[in-house]
């Protein structure tokens, strides 16, 4: 084919595709417009491969690599949105995926902190109490670890500050196995998600109620309420993820149990994400906050305080405005 006839056939489609990408750099194009714009730089690729195959004069070759060219930088400069999503989510879809969810939210909270304090009053006020819940070698161990004479709080003694790394990654492979395991349990028609909400609350309120009894509740609870503002919560609304794939099995409307169950995993696996970021934050808080003994308590409450009112803040107000990211 000549080239006066291949330019002549073609040139409406590069002139197409050149005011696409003239939106685009511009960052007028909508929304629909990215739909096709990976089929028409295919396109214009195989289209520059055939003019240079066949000899055509750097006239047409060249205005033709320039346009693959910009092409190349604004099909990957679109694709490469995972950052922006990520931030999108964790600041505005993740809070507003929690309010969505409050009813699977409040059950679980009133679950797991409900058991937490009822028990941990109970073990304060009945101290024998709590070998019914926890075995001697673990009180023991609870009571070495945030004895008021300890180094570090909420670890072995042996374990030196030099490992505070460490035990971040210890914290956060242990709270995400309990959110983990709180969520998927959710698959037995939410009744697993109901047992560790309670069962993990028992264990918690159970040995503050003791530390408090025998004691060591100013250092027990100073060492806590920082990382507990992110901690605690991500257990609950890993405990509401569960609840949520739970009650699409017991109550799938007019849907399929997995047609129901796949739909109510798109949420629920979100609200893990978050769960995880929480988590996460909580770990880093734990092993470099919490832990120390150079802080004295007064200053831990007013930032545990702190901490906690930004997460309710967070996920009360977080994502309302109508310019918050989506």
């Amino acid at each position: 084919m000549k080239q006066s006839v291949f330019e002549s056939h073609h040139q409406p489609q590069w002139h197409a595709f050149a005011e696409q990408l003239k939106l685009l750099e511009q960052g007028k194009a909508k929304a629909g417009d990215m739909a096709e714009f990976p089929h028409h730089y295919r396109r214009l690729c195989q289209h520059l491969a055939l003019a240079q195959e066949r000899g055509y004069s750097s006239y047409l070759v060249d205005p033709l690599q320039q346009l693959a060219l910009r092409g190349h930088q604004q099909l990957y400069r679109h694709r490469s949105r995972l950052g922006a999503n990520v931030v999108s989510f964790i600041l505005a879809g993740f809070p507003r995926l929690v309010r969505e969810q409050w009813l699977f939210v409040a059950i679980a909270s009133a679950l797991f902190f409900g058991s937490l304090a009822g028990i941990a009053l109970l073990v304060y006020l009945f101290p024998d109490l709590i070998y019914s819940i926890v075995s001697p070698q673990q009180v023991a161990e609870m009571q070495s670890m945030y004895d008021p004479d300890a180094s570090r709080l909420g670890r072995a003694a042996e374990r030196a500050s030099s490992e505070d790394w460490m035990m971040f990654g210890y914290y956060v492979m242990h709270n995400v196995g309990i959110a983990f395991q709180t969520f998927a349990a959710g698959l037995l028609f939410g009744l697993g998600s109901v047992f560790f909400l309670i069962f993990n609350g028992l264990i918690i309120g159970a040995v503050s109620g003791h530390l408090t009894g025998i004691g060591y509740g100013q250092t027990f609870w100073s060492f806590v309420i920082g990382h507990g503002a992110f901690e605690l919560t991500a257990i609950a609304l890993a405990g509401a993820a569960g609840l949520q794939l739970g009650w699409a099995l017991i109550a799938p409307g007019a849907l399929a149990r997995s047609e129901s169950l796949r739909l109510a995993a798109r949420k629920s696996v979100q609200m893990l994400c978050g769960v995880m970021v929480f988590l996460l934050i909580a770990a880093f808080i734990e092993a470099y906050w919490s832990s120390t003994t150079r802080i004295t308590p007064e200053v831990k409450y007013l930032v545990g305080a702190v901490l906690w009112l930004l997460v309710a803040a967070y996920l009360i107000f977080a994502g309302r405005a109508r310019h918050a990211p989506e």
